[in-house]
């Protein structure tokens, strides 16, 4: 479990009598008692009224983030907290923001952003134990995040592998059959019987034939009769 420990700043110096002042202050004192009752969006009211009367007032801003974390808007409380880290110079409370800007990523699943916030904290409060712990937590939760979406890529590619081998099978198997059909027609193709001719085809082709043998005979007979001059004297 990691650890939420949100502070709460109330009004505790002194301001002058003003009537701006007093305002302020009891509207962010106001704020805490209700925080401290649960009653986080009636807090968030008195908050953000005295962030409205001074919207440089750290307290207000930081106290605000904590009212929205508690109502798990932590978008919004991760915005305040942000913004109040530009009103203090106090390395404690920019420690504490951080660890709280940490816990807000965190509680969202967003696991680098929040170890990157808990390391913040740790370089300006190296000595605080909860930002180490949740430090530590964040980090085993991002590890399991990988060792799963590396399972997971595993799987899918055992599974991609396994459907391109039964695409092949099914290739070759089909590769086969077309090769046994084709087998089968040329099989079947030597096996007709040629078609019949009627005896007049016959006899056209026989006659065909031997015009042709006479022809072939008077052409030999020509090339046979032929002389070839030499230029040698046998």
């Amino acid at each position: 479990m990691i650890k939420i420990i949100l502070i709460l700043i109330s009004f505790a110096l002194i301001f002058g009598q003003g009537i701006y002042a007093q305002t302020l202050r009891s509207l962010v004192n106001d704020g805490v008692e209700k925080y401290k009752t649960n009653k986080y969006a009636e807090s968030e009211i008195s908050f953000r009224k005295g962030q409205e009367k001074d919207p440089e007032n750290f307290n207000a801003t930081f106290n605000l983030g904590d009212s929205y974390f508690k109502q798990e808007k932590y978008d919004e409380a991760i915005k305040h907290y942000q913004q109040a880290l530009g009103k203090t110079q106090n390395k404690e409370l920019k420690a504490q923001t951080h660890f709280n800007i940490g816990n807000s990523y965190l509680k969202s699943r967003k696991l680098k952003e929040s170890i990157e916030s808990y390391k913040n904290s740790l370089k300006l409060n190296p000595n605080d134990k909860d930002a180490k712990y949740n430090l530590s937590y964040a980090l085993k939760l991002l590890q399991n995040e990988q060792n799963q979406n590396q399972n997971q890529n595993r799987d899918k590619n055992k599974d991609q592998n396994k459907d391109q081998n039964k695409d092949q099978n099914k290739d070759q198997d089909q590769n086969k059959n077309d090769d046994k059909q084709q087998n089968n027609d040329k099989q079947n193709q030597q096996q007709q019987p040629p078609p019949k001719m009627s005896k007049e085809e016959a006899q056209q082709i026989l006659n065909a034939m031997k015009e042709n043998e006479k022809d072939l005979q008077k052409q030999l007979r020509k090339k046979a009769g032929v002389r070839i001059k030499t230029d040698k004297d046998w």
